[in-house]
């Protein structure tokens, strides 16, 4: 009687399945064949039918998927659509391109507008270095004990207060070979980036946090920019810090902005939801903070060799003038708006 019952169940379970699978599979088929056309780059030759009506299909395919599993259908009917869901989901609303395509789109213009696009909070940001740096130098020169607390001691090696002007002229000396400086830009970067990372990092409270480490880092730079100074070594600092700094400075700047524009949007979300305010902005800023990892990449090789192998004040004004220039003309000068990038 059991096995009368059981084999009953079966050939039930089976003809709702042949039923089920029979009143769609039309449209499963022209899923499929939809989605073998696009993956095998014919998506120009569709037509405007077959364009609009993806959208539909792959919906049915999923809800066919759906009941499918809650009511246990056969085995190979779950496998088959579970394989055409997605295949057809990655068509429908998965990535267009390749890599190297949104690479040269991000290069192309996609970089450039996300940063002109948070341009309120760069302009804040650069107004907190600059005042982190007077800060320093005016702490400085009416304290010298607050050199030891602002100068790593890494930086401070022979140029301390106190230090003649023929030592701090050879802090400011090339080296004569490049071997070993390999390793000396890794150390560069890893430092840099850990501060920008840090800058960015801490904008989810409100951006507060992330002004201090601007400010604490810029008070660094205008306690040494005091010290030369006394020495008469304004310029010659300059030129060797503006080699590496008008990038590696202009990555901090970036990455500090990007930190405020989503502690910003957090703050100040406006008529979106707070949800919606912090994923938008939290999307530009990535977009931005790739940019920086590649800044300063370039910082470090730059401080790295040509600081160090390149010792004319003019020769290295010259680079870092350069770089400052190029690095402006891109940003804010290149218009370009290529798909696939908010702004």
């Amino acid at each position: 009687m059991n096995a009368v019952l059981g084999t009953a169940e079966i050939e039930a379970a089976t003809l709702r399945s042949d039923r089920f699978r029979l009143a769609r599979e039309g449209e499963w088929r022209r899923l499929e064949h939809l989605v073998s056309r696009m993956e095998s780059g014919r998506l120009r030759k569709l037509s405007d039918e077959d364009v609009l009506a993806l959208p539909a299909l792959y919906r049915t395919a999923a809800s066919s998927l759906a009941v499918a599993r809650e009511t246990s259908l056969d085995a190979a009917t779950i496998v088959y659509l579970e394989g055409l869901v997605r295949r057809a989901w990655f068509q429908v609303y998965g990535p267009r391109q390749g890599f190297a395509r949104w690479f040269a789109g991000f290069l192309g213009g996609g970089l450039s507008q996300a940063v002109r696009a948070i341009w309120p909070d760069v302009l804040i940001a650069l107004a907190v270095m600059v005042a982190g740096a007077v800060t320093g130098w005016l702490l400085v020169a009416q304290d010298q004990e607050w050199y030891w607390s602002l100068v790593p001691s890494q930086f401070a090696d022979t140029r301390v207060p106190g230090a003649s002007r023929e030592v701090l002229l050879q802090a400011l000396s090339t080296e004569k070979s490049a071997p070993g400086l390999s390793g000396f830009a890794a150390f560069l970067f890893q430092n840099n980036a850990g501060v920008s990372i840090l800058a960015f990092a801490l904008g989810f409270a409100f951006g507060i946090p992330t002004l201090l480490v601007l400010l604490k880092e810029m008070a660094t730079l205008g306690a040494m920019l005091w010290l030369f100074h006394g020495q008469g070594l304004t310029l010659e600092f300059a030129a060797w810090l503006s080699v590496h700094g008008t990038t590696e400075l202009f990555a901090i700047l970036l990455a500090g902005a990007a930190g405020l524009h989503v502690g910003r949007a957090m703050a100040f979300p406006g008529e979106r939801s707070l949800l919606a305010a912090t994923a938008e902005a939290g999307r530009r800023a990535a977009i931005v903070m790739a940019g920086v990892v590649m800044m300063l990449v370039a910082a470090a090789l730059l401080e790295s060799f040509a600081r160090e192998l390149v010792g004319g004040t003019w020769d290295r004004l010259l680079i870092g003038g350069t770089m400052l220039a190029a690095w402006l003309a891109y940003f804010f000068a290149f218009r370009r708006r290529p798909a696939g990038f908010g702004g």
